[in-house]
């Protein structure tokens, strides 16, 4: 199983923010879903980033797919990242992207951005992960497992 820490975590740059997200990814062995909310900018991308890397995907490749909503990168662990910015349909609209396959990809990490946008679509054992901007290049995240 992997050792994911919750809590809260302060980072002070870009860098600092990958680099928790690198170290994380790197326990990570098996299937896990990470929800990541925070406004425009607060760092959902950056993380994903540090997540793709831990997993041995190119981070240049980790991009937000806001008009293409899920890409796929395979690395150590097949990665799925989504971004439901774009989303409106809530729920109906989540399920025809395949999010249900993608969740039953065996090993897989899934990583979305914009969770709220979920609706009443439900994701139990996910680890949520809400990044705050506390201005300049501070961040704040609380990882809570869901």
């Amino acid at each position: 199983m992997s050792t994911i820490p919750t809590g809260e975590f302060i980072t002070h740059s870009a860098e600092e923010t990958f680099e928790l997200a690198y170290k994380i990814s790197e326990a990570i062995h098996e299937s896990t879903v990470f929800l990541l909310q925070g406004d425009l900018g607060a760092g959902k991308t950056v993380f994903a980033k540090g997540i793709g890397a831990g997993l041995e995907i190119d981070p240049a490749e980790v991009n937000s797919p806001t008009f293409t909503i899920v890409n796929q990168h395979d690395g150590r662990l097949r990665m799925y990242h989504m971004d439901l910015y774009r989303i409106e349909g809530g729920a109906d609209e989540v399920r025809e992207l395949g999010l249900e396959e993608m969740l039953g990809d065996p090993g897989a990490v899934v990583v979305i951005e914009w969770p709220e946008r979920l609706g009443s679509y439900s994701i139990p054992g996910a680890y949520l992960v809400k990044i705050s901007d506390l201005g300049v290049e501070l961040r704040a995240l609380c990882i809570v497992f869901n």
